[in-house]
Protein backbone atom coordinates (compact mmCIF):
# COMPACT_ATOMS: atom_id res chain seq x y z
CA UNK A 1 0.00 0.00 0.00
CA UNK A 2 1.15 3.50 -0.77
CA UNK A 3 2.09 5.45 1.95
CA UNK A 4 -0.59 8.72 2.76
CA UNK A 5 0.66 11.82 3.37
CA UNK A 6 -0.74 13.41 7.17
CA UNK A 7 1.20 15.80 9.64
CA UNK A 8 2.75 14.64 12.76
CA UNK A 9 0.54 16.67 15.02
CA UNK A 10 -2.94 15.02 13.54
CA UNK A 11 -1.26 11.72 13.30
CA UNK A 12 -0.58 11.98 16.90
CA UNK A 13 -3.97 13.36 17.69
CA UNK A 14 -5.84 10.45 15.52
CA UNK A 15 -3.54 7.63 17.58
CA UNK A 16 -4.55 9.21 20.92
CA UNK A 17 -8.37 9.02 19.81
CA UNK A 18 -8.01 5.71 18.96
CA UNK A 19 -6.34 4.66 22.10
CA UNK A 20 -8.48 6.56 24.93
CA UNK A 21 -10.53 3.77 25.33
CA UNK A 22 -7.87 1.40 26.05
CA UNK A 23 -5.64 3.37 28.13
CA UNK A 24 -6.09 4.30 31.28
CA UNK A 25 -6.54 8.45 31.78
CA UNK A 26 -3.16 8.84 33.66
CA UNK A 27 -1.74 6.65 30.45
CA UNK A 28 -3.19 8.45 28.04
CA UNK A 29 -2.00 11.93 29.72
CA UNK A 30 1.75 10.52 29.50
CA UNK A 31 1.49 9.23 25.89
CA UNK A 32 0.44 12.95 24.94
CA UNK A 33 3.10 14.80 26.81
CA UNK A 34 5.76 12.34 25.41
CA UNK A 35 4.76 12.58 21.97
CA UNK A 36 4.20 16.42 22.26
CA UNK A 37 7.85 16.56 22.43
CA UNK A 38 8.16 14.72 19.19
CA UNK A 39 5.71 16.98 17.55
CA UNK A 40 7.71 20.13 18.35
CA UNK A 41 10.94 18.27 16.92
CA UNK A 42 8.89 17.82 13.56
CA UNK A 43 8.03 21.38 13.52
CA UNK A 44 11.76 22.60 14.49
CA UNK A 45 13.28 20.33 11.64
CA UNK A 46 10.14 21.37 9.40
CA UNK A 47 8.93 17.73 8.96
CA UNK A 48 5.24 18.21 7.79
CA UNK A 49 4.33 14.71 6.63
CA UNK A 50 5.13 11.34 8.40
CA UNK A 51 5.82 9.77 5.64
CA UNK A 52 8.97 11.41 4.80
CA UNK A 53 10.34 9.78 8.65
CA UNK A 54 13.37 7.05 8.38
CA UNK A 55 14.91 5.30 10.80
CA UNK A 56 17.79 8.20 10.89
CA UNK A 57 15.29 10.70 11.37
CA UNK A 58 14.31 8.67 14.68
CA UNK A 59 17.52 8.12 15.71
CA UNK A 60 18.11 12.03 15.64
CA UNK A 61 14.88 12.63 17.53
CA UNK A 62 16.45 10.63 20.25
CA UNK A 63 19.25 12.25 20.43
CA UNK A 64 17.45 15.39 20.35
CA UNK A 65 15.32 14.67 23.15
CA UNK A 66 17.81 13.45 25.53
CA UNK A 67 19.57 16.60 25.09
CA UNK A 68 16.47 18.58 25.61
CA UNK A 69 14.99 17.01 28.08
CA UNK A 70 18.44 16.36 29.87
CA UNK A 71 17.14 13.07 30.34
CA UNK A 72 18.42 10.12 32.54
CA UNK A 73 17.79 6.24 30.75
CA UNK A 74 15.07 5.41 32.52
CA UNK A 75 13.71 8.12 31.37
CA UNK A 76 14.81 7.92 27.44
CA UNK A 77 13.45 4.20 27.34
CA UNK A 78 9.85 5.61 28.51
CA UNK A 79 10.05 8.60 25.89
CA UNK A 80 10.71 6.08 23.26
CA UNK A 81 8.91 3.12 24.47
CA UNK A 82 5.93 5.58 23.59
CA UNK A 83 7.60 7.07 20.26
CA UNK A 84 7.81 3.09 19.23
CA UNK A 85 4.41 2.11 19.95
CA UNK A 86 3.29 5.40 18.52
CA UNK A 87 5.08 4.38 14.63
CA UNK A 88 4.00 0.91 15.27
CA UNK A 89 0.31 2.04 15.35
CA UNK A 90 1.04 4.76 12.28
CA UNK A 91 2.51 1.72 9.57
CA UNK A 92 -1.58 0.35 10.60
CA UNK A 93 -3.09 4.10 8.68
CA UNK A 94 -0.02 3.99 6.02
CA UNK A 95 1.51 7.12 7.64
CA UNK A 96 4.50 5.17 7.77
CA UNK A 97 6.11 2.05 6.54
CA UNK A 98 5.07 -0.92 8.09
CA UNK A 99 8.45 -2.08 9.08
CA UNK A 100 9.78 1.11 10.38
CA UNK A 101 8.94 0.89 14.30
CA UNK A 102 11.87 -1.57 14.85
CA UNK A 103 14.12 0.99 13.85
CA UNK A 104 13.14 3.38 17.13
CA UNK A 105 16.11 2.46 19.93
CA UNK A 106 15.20 2.73 22.86
CA UNK A 107 18.02 2.25 25.61
CA UNK A 108 18.17 -1.02 27.83
CA UNK A 109 18.61 -0.95 31.24
CA UNK A 110 20.27 -3.22 33.84
CA UNK A 111 17.75 -4.76 36.25
CA UNK A 112 16.54 -2.22 38.64
CA UNK A 113 17.77 0.92 37.10
CA UNK A 114 14.35 2.04 35.92
CA UNK A 115 13.15 1.80 39.85
CA UNK A 116 13.65 4.76 41.49
CA UNK A 117 14.84 5.12 45.28
CA UNK A 118 13.56 7.87 46.15
CA UNK A 119 10.52 6.72 49.67
CA UNK A 120 8.81 8.03 52.62
CA UNK A 121 11.29 6.83 55.45
CA UNK A 122 8.80 4.87 58.11
CA UNK A 123 10.11 7.23 60.97
CA UNK A 124 9.34 10.41 59.29
CA UNK A 125 6.32 9.02 57.90
CA UNK A 126 4.80 8.54 61.66
CA UNK A 127 6.09 11.86 62.88
CA UNK A 128 4.32 13.81 59.88
CA UNK A 129 1.12 11.51 60.70
CA UNK A 130 2.03 12.57 64.38
CA UNK A 131 1.62 16.55 63.66
CA UNK A 132 -0.68 16.46 61.35
CA UNK A 133 -2.43 14.61 63.88
CA UNK A 134 -2.09 17.61 66.43
CA UNK A 135 -2.30 20.47 64.56
CA UNK A 136 -4.71 19.31 61.56
CA UNK A 137 -6.47 16.48 62.94
CA UNK A 138 -8.61 15.12 60.30
CA UNK A 139 -7.89 17.75 57.83
CA UNK A 140 -7.92 17.15 54.03
CA UNK A 141 -3.83 17.00 53.89
CA UNK A 142 -4.16 14.37 57.25
CA UNK A 143 -7.10 12.24 55.34
CA UNK A 144 -5.15 11.92 52.29
CA UNK A 145 -1.59 11.53 54.22
CA UNK A 146 -3.10 8.44 56.03
CA UNK A 147 -5.13 6.84 52.78
CA UNK A 148 -1.63 6.68 50.93
CA UNK A 149 0.50 5.40 53.94
CA UNK A 150 -2.00 3.23 55.36
CA UNK A 151 -4.26 2.05 52.78
CA UNK A 152 -1.55 2.04 50.40
CA UNK A 153 -3.89 3.81 47.34
CA UNK A 154 -2.35 5.83 44.38
CA UNK A 155 -3.43 9.47 44.18
CA UNK A 156 -6.37 8.35 41.68
CA UNK A 157 -7.76 5.86 43.94
CA UNK A 158 -8.10 8.66 46.63
CA UNK A 159 -9.49 10.89 44.58
CA UNK A 160 -11.93 8.22 43.37
CA UNK A 161 -13.32 7.28 46.46
CA UNK A 162 -16.98 8.53 47.31
CA UNK A 163 -18.47 8.67 50.76
CA UNK A 164 -20.38 5.56 50.25
CA UNK A 165 -17.60 3.57 49.52
CA UNK A 166 -15.96 3.88 53.29
CA UNK A 167 -17.84 0.82 55.66
CA UNK A 168 -17.31 2.38 59.15
CA UNK A 169 -19.01 -0.61 60.84
CA UNK A 170 -16.86 -3.19 58.81
CA UNK A 171 -13.83 -0.61 58.68
CA UNK A 172 -13.02 -1.14 55.46
CA UNK A 173 -12.71 1.11 51.94
CA UNK A 174 -13.91 -0.40 48.62
CA UNK A 175 -11.94 1.36 45.91
CA UNK A 176 -14.16 1.22 42.21
CA UNK A 177 -13.13 1.99 38.65
CA UNK A 178 -15.74 4.12 37.62
CA UNK A 179 -14.65 5.49 34.18
CA UNK A 180 -18.20 6.84 33.01
CA UNK A 181 -18.38 9.29 35.73
CA UNK A 182 -14.75 10.36 35.90
CA UNK A 183 -12.81 8.28 38.03
CA UNK A 184 -11.28 5.69 36.60
CA UNK A 185 -8.49 4.08 38.78
CA UNK A 186 -5.22 2.31 37.73
CA UNK A 187 -5.45 -1.16 36.06
CA UNK A 188 -8.99 -0.38 35.78
CA UNK A 189 -11.53 -3.18 36.97
CA UNK A 190 -8.42 -5.23 38.08
CA UNK A 191 -7.84 -2.87 40.42
CA UNK A 192 -11.04 -2.80 42.21
CA UNK A 193 -10.67 -4.26 46.00
CA UNK A 194 -11.67 -3.87 49.15
CA UNK A 195 -9.63 -2.86 51.79
CA UNK A 196 -9.49 -3.14 55.81
CA UNK A 197 -8.68 0.13 57.87
CA UNK A 198 -7.41 0.15 61.66
CA UNK A 199 -8.71 1.87 64.39
CA UNK A 200 -6.76 5.41 64.06
CA UNK A 201 -7.71 5.71 60.40
CA UNK A 202 -11.71 4.79 60.81
CA UNK A 203 -11.41 7.68 63.80
CA UNK A 204 -9.74 10.26 61.45
CA UNK A 205 -12.62 9.65 58.66
CA UNK A 206 -15.21 9.51 60.94
CA UNK A 207 -14.36 12.92 62.29
CA UNK A 208 -13.42 14.30 58.87
CA UNK A 209 -17.09 13.66 57.42
CA UNK A 210 -18.70 14.61 60.75
CA UNK A 211 -16.87 18.28 61.49
CA UNK A 212 -14.71 18.85 58.19
CA UNK A 213 -15.32 17.32 55.12
CA UNK A 214 -17.02 19.88 52.59
CA UNK A 215 -20.38 19.08 51.62
CA UNK A 216 -20.13 18.98 48.10
CA UNK A 217 -20.94 16.54 45.19
CA UNK A 218 -18.68 16.64 41.97
CA UNK A 219 -20.38 16.94 38.40
CA UNK A 220 -22.62 13.46 38.45
CA UNK A 221 -23.93 14.12 41.98
CA UNK A 222 -21.71 11.38 43.58
CA UNK A 223 -20.40 12.59 46.82
CA UNK A 224 -16.49 12.12 46.87
CA UNK A 225 -14.86 10.95 50.34
CA UNK A 226 -11.89 13.69 49.69
CA UNK A 227 -14.00 16.74 48.73
CA UNK A 228 -12.98 20.28 48.09
CA UNK A 229 -15.61 23.33 48.20
CA UNK A 230 -15.16 23.03 44.71
CA UNK A 231 -16.36 19.30 44.24
CA UNK A 232 -14.50 16.74 44.00
CA UNK A 233 -10.42 16.86 44.98
CA UNK A 234 -8.37 17.27 41.65
CA UNK A 235 -5.20 15.00 41.33
CA UNK A 236 -2.84 17.45 41.50
CA UNK A 237 -4.53 18.82 45.10
CA UNK A 238 -3.90 15.55 45.89
CA UNK A 239 -0.34 15.84 45.06
CA UNK A 240 0.19 19.60 46.66
CA UNK A 241 -1.44 17.63 49.87
CA UNK A 242 1.78 15.26 49.73
CA UNK A 243 4.20 17.42 48.71
CA UNK A 244 3.38 20.64 50.89
CA UNK A 245 3.61 18.26 54.24
CA UNK A 246 6.27 15.95 53.43
CA UNK A 247 8.58 19.80 53.30
CA UNK A 248 11.05 19.26 55.82
CA UNK A 249 10.20 22.79 56.94
CA UNK A 250 6.65 22.00 57.60
CA UNK A 251 7.57 19.69 61.07
CA UNK A 252 9.98 21.90 62.29
CA UNK A 253 11.49 25.68 61.19
CA UNK A 254 14.53 24.49 59.65
CA UNK A 255 15.84 23.92 55.66
CA UNK A 256 18.07 22.28 54.85
CA UNK A 257 19.13 23.60 51.93
CA UNK A 258 20.32 26.87 53.78
CA UNK A 259 17.06 28.75 52.46
CA UNK A 260 15.04 31.34 54.06
CA UNK A 261 11.78 29.94 54.78
CA UNK A 262 10.24 33.21 55.21
CA UNK A 263 10.94 34.35 51.43
CA UNK A 264 11.07 30.66 49.90
CA UNK A 265 7.78 30.01 47.75
CA UNK A 266 7.96 26.31 48.64
CA UNK A 267 7.47 27.24 52.40
CA UNK A 268 5.31 28.97 52.05
CA UNK A 269 2.65 28.51 49.11
CA UNK A 270 1.56 24.76 49.44
CA UNK A 271 0.87 25.42 45.91
CA UNK A 272 4.66 25.48 45.45
CA UNK A 273 5.55 22.64 47.72
CA UNK A 274 7.10 20.39 45.35
CA UNK A 275 9.68 23.47 44.72
CA UNK A 276 11.44 22.00 47.45
CA UNK A 277 14.02 19.83 47.25
CA UNK A 278 13.14 17.59 49.97
CA UNK A 279 9.58 17.28 49.07
CA UNK A 280 8.24 14.31 47.95
CA UNK A 281 5.29 12.84 45.77
CA UNK A 282 2.45 10.54 46.29
CA UNK A 283 4.39 7.87 44.80
CA UNK A 284 6.95 8.10 46.76
CA UNK A 285 4.79 7.86 50.00
CA UNK A 286 3.21 5.08 48.77
CA UNK A 287 6.68 3.63 47.89
CA UNK A 288 7.88 4.08 51.52
CA UNK A 289 4.62 2.88 53.08
CA UNK A 290 5.24 -0.68 50.91
CA UNK A 291 8.47 -1.23 52.24
CA UNK A 292 7.46 -0.35 55.81
CA UNK A 293 4.81 -2.94 55.09
CA UNK A 294 7.34 -5.34 54.05
CA UNK A 295 9.98 -4.39 56.77
CA UNK A 296 6.72 -5.19 59.29
CA UNK A 297 7.24 -8.94 58.36
CA UNK A 298 3.42 -8.52 56.71
CA UNK A 299 3.36 -11.19 53.59
CA UNK A 300 4.27 -9.96 49.95
CA UNK A 301 1.15 -11.63 49.09
CA UNK A 302 -0.77 -9.49 51.19
CA UNK A 303 1.20 -6.23 50.63
CA UNK A 304 0.51 -7.14 46.76
CA UNK A 305 -3.01 -7.41 46.78
CA UNK A 306 -3.95 -4.46 49.15
CA UNK A 307 -1.89 -2.42 46.81
CA UNK A 308 -3.09 -4.00 43.57
CA UNK A 309 0.05 -4.69 42.13
CA UNK A 310 1.51 -7.42 40.90
CA UNK A 311 4.77 -9.76 43.13
CA UNK A 312 7.40 -8.84 40.13
CA UNK A 313 6.48 -4.98 40.06
CA UNK A 314 6.49 -5.08 43.74
CA UNK A 315 9.98 -6.67 44.26
CA UNK A 316 11.47 -4.40 40.92
CA UNK A 317 9.44 -0.62 41.99
CA UNK A 318 8.56 -0.29 45.31
CA UNK A 319 10.26 -2.99 47.53
CA UNK A 320 13.36 -0.80 48.93
CA UNK A 321 14.59 -3.47 51.36
CA UNK A 322 17.83 -4.22 51.40
CA UNK A 323 19.15 -7.37 50.75
CA UNK A 324 20.38 -8.04 54.13
CA UNK A 325 17.10 -6.83 55.50
CA UNK A 326 15.54 -9.66 53.61
CA UNK A 327 18.33 -11.89 55.34
CA UNK A 328 17.30 -10.93 58.74
CA UNK A 329 13.92 -11.49 58.36
CA UNK A 330 14.30 -14.81 56.67
CA UNK A 331 16.23 -15.74 59.82
CA UNK A 332 13.59 -15.76 61.81
CA UNK A 333 12.18 -18.85 60.73
CA UNK A 334 15.05 -20.61 60.60
CA UNK A 335 14.24 -22.36 63.87
CA UNK A 336 10.79 -23.41 62.57
CA UNK A 337 12.35 -25.67 59.72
Amino acid sequence: MPLEPIGPEEAVELYLADRESELAQATQYAHSSRLGHFVRWCDEQDIENMNELTGRTLHRYRLWRRRDGNLAPPSEKSQMDTLRVFIRWCGTIDAVPVDLWPKVVSPSLAKGEHARDVMLDTEVAEKILEYLATYEYASARHVTMLLIWHALLRRGAVRALDVDDYDPQEMSLEVCHRPEMGTPIKNKFEGERFIALNDETCAVLDAWLEKRRPDTTDEYGRSPLVSTPQGRVHLTTVQSYIYSVTRPCELKRECPHDRSIDTCDAATERSAASGCPSSLSPHAVRRGAITHWLNSDVPEGVVSARANVSSAVLSEHYDRRTRREKMEQRRKYLNQV
